[in-house]
């Protein structure tokens, strides 16, 4: 594994990039900023641990890669569940980043990084050099009302306020991808940045293929497990074809492939463009980097929040309201049935038009680090 560079090079900013391990869409949507950063000459350091460390090095194997633990939520088979064991791990949650605070001190010490890129790891700011923070969930929802949502949004606030600048991966227009989430009424303090879709996911010319399904697992345990039981169950019944991606890079378990149903752990990014394209429907959670990825092939989708996830609850209902996506219930869900409403469903897509945000983001990012 490569080191990082710790001498300063004249025109080449070391940036560190750091996203959450909570789920892989953290860390698939930051890919796109990696690949910009790299492109305007920076030397980039990645940190992470896990399945999210494997994919970043499969994306990029010259970078270097820190060792950063990860906040570790574990999830429930319920909703109710879930909901609890957060709440439980609200203590060991608070430790974690006060940890990568401490982590973060020590490594700008030791490697003289000239900016650190945080998604969704709170504790990743630095008084001496700029600090960005990415997020699309400036509301986060609650199951026990409004005034949780308020709370919530204050102790969030009170983390996003402590970086340089706060970039939200949407359009800031009313054409947006991520509703109320990404467009709170009450914003923070610090500089939002809207940097539009972050998606690793490019249109190309690739053939539909006629009942063939693209089946996109994601997200923590034990539900990525519970709904790849319940889909493979599915799809065996099915009369056609698909491609089912397990959402497990670098795991050594494998489920063999049939003439029908071809089974990977992981597909690096041209390999899941393709089948992405190819598939007549995209199985998936309505995890938000989900829904970048498909609103920039503009694709048929049929979506399965995570039960007791309040902001996959939500987009899910947004967006199917919206007629962007089919939206199921875990317990509710029949390949059947969902496949049926999906060809009846007058499927209603943004016009989101090529931008160079992200590009002229961080071009005007790196002259404010570089200008001196």
């Amino acid at each position: 594994m490569n080191q990082p560079i710790k001498e300063k090079l004249p025109g080449k900013p070391r940036i560190l990039v750091a996203p959450l391990d909570w789920g892989l869409g953290h860390t698939t949507r930051c890919i796109p900023i990696i690949r910009e950063l790299v492109e305007q000459g920076c030397i980039v350091t990645l940190a992470g641990n896990g399945k999210q460390a494997e994919l970043l090095l499969q994306e990029f194997p010259d970078l270097a890669m820190l060792p950063l633990q990860g906040y570790d939520i574990k999830y429930a088979k319920s909703s109710f569940g879930l909901i609890k064991n957060i709440i439980f791990q609200t203590p060991k949650l608070l430790r974690s980043i006060r940890n990568e605070h401490l982590w973060l001190q020590q490594i700008v010490e030791e490697y003289g990084f000239d900016a650190v890129i945080s998604d969704n790891r709170y504790g990743l700011y630095h008084k001496k050099i700029p600090s960005i923070f990415i997020t699309h969930q400036l509301t986060i929802k609650s199951p026990f009302g409004k005034w949780t949502e308020k709370m919530l949004q204050r102790r969030n606030y009170k983390y996003i306020n402590r970086f340089t600048e706060c970039w939200v991966p949407d359009y800031e227009s009313e054409n947006n991808l991520a509703g109320d989430l990404s467009h709170p009424t009450l914003k923070p303090t610090t500089p939002l940045k809207y940097i539009g879709a972050l998606t690793r996911i490019k249109d190309k010319a690739v053939v539909k293929k006629e009942k063939h399904l693209a089946v996109i697992l994601s997200g923590p345990e034990p539900q990525r497990s519970i709904l790849e039981e319940k889909l493979i169950n599915e799809i065996s019944h099915y009369n056609g074809t698909a491609t089912f991606i397990r959402g497990l890079p670098g795991n050594k378990s494998i489920i063999p492939s049939t003439n029908m149903i071809q089974f990977y752990n992981h597909l690096p990014s041209d390999e899941l463009n393709n089948a992405m394209q190819e598939a007549e429907y995209i199985i998936c959670r309505s995890g938000y980097s989900s829904v970048m990825d498909i609103a920039a092939l503009q694709k048929k989708s049929i979506m399965i929040p995570t039960p007791g996830q309040t902001e996959q609850e939500y987009l899910a209902d947004m967006l199917m309201k919206k007629r962007f996506a089919v939206c199921y219930k875990q317990n509710d869900f029949s390949l059947e049935n969902a496949l049926q409403t999906a060809k009846e469903f007058n499927y209603s897509f943004p016009v989101i038009q090529p931008d160079d945000l992200l590009k002229n983001r961080i071009t005007n990012f790196l002259k404010s680090i570089t200008k001196d």
